[in-house]
């Protein structure tokens, strides 16, 4: 067999990164966690140094404790 190697396109690759595609893709995981979240919770999109990024935030008091307190941001995203 033949050894296969395979160099990536640096500029490419942090080009899809960077994408809005990919921004689009974020945000919809963001909004897909925020359906499990109460309210109180709020996201945003954004472009950082190397790649598109998506947060959720407790903005209000109780969201916050229930944030901490029951792991409920977590929860959402990673479905546990």
């Amino acid at each position: 067999m033949t050894k296969v190697r395979v160099k990536l396109n640096s500029k490419g690759v942090r080009a899809l990164l960077q994408s809005n595609e990919l921004r689009n893709v974020c945000a919809e995981r963001a909004q897909n966690a925020m359906a499990h979240l109460g309210p109180g919770y709020e996201t945003n999109t954004y472009v950082g140094k190397t790649r598109a990024n998506a947060g959720i935030r407790a903005k209000t008091r109780q969201a916050r404790s229930d944030a901490l307190k029951n792991g409920s941001i977590w929860k959402a995203v990673f479905g546990k």
